[in-house]
């Protein structure tokens, strides 16, 4: 069983930063992708970023330019570094981990909020 935490989630004016973290108990370098979510109050989660385990990465038009997610297999971390925040950003982010490509998500962390003032 993996175990996801992640950290870094806070409160950001509209135009500021964040980087979250993801600490993963288990090796995360045998996981076909590794993946960022976010859900904001009375909306579907959403993917925001996935990284594969070569390397491609994967954003939607809504944080592409903004986002970027990275991966260190030796440290069993994953990062999101969030820039240029807006306050549509305001949402619960979770880290995911996916075993099978094109699959479901497989494990999950408990959240971590962020929150963007205008």
């Amino acid at each position: 069983q993996v175990q996801l935490v992640e950290s870094g989630g806070g409160l950001v004016q509209a135009g500021g930063s964040l980087r979250l973290s993801c600490a993963a108990s288990g090796t995360i370098f045998r996981f076909n992708a590794m993946g960022w979510y976010r859900q904001a109050p009375g909306k579907q989660r959403e993917l925001v970023a996935s990284i594969t385990s070569g390397g491609y990465t994967n954003y939607p038009d809504s944080v592409k330019g903004r986002f970027t997610i990275s991966r260190d297999n030796a440290k069993n971390m994953v990062y999101l570094q969030m820039n240029s925040l807006k306050p549509e950003d305001t949402a619960v982010y979770y880290c995911a981990a996916q075993r099978v490509p094109l699959a479901r998500w497989d494990y999950w962390g408990q959240g971590t909020q962020v929150t963007v003032s205008s």
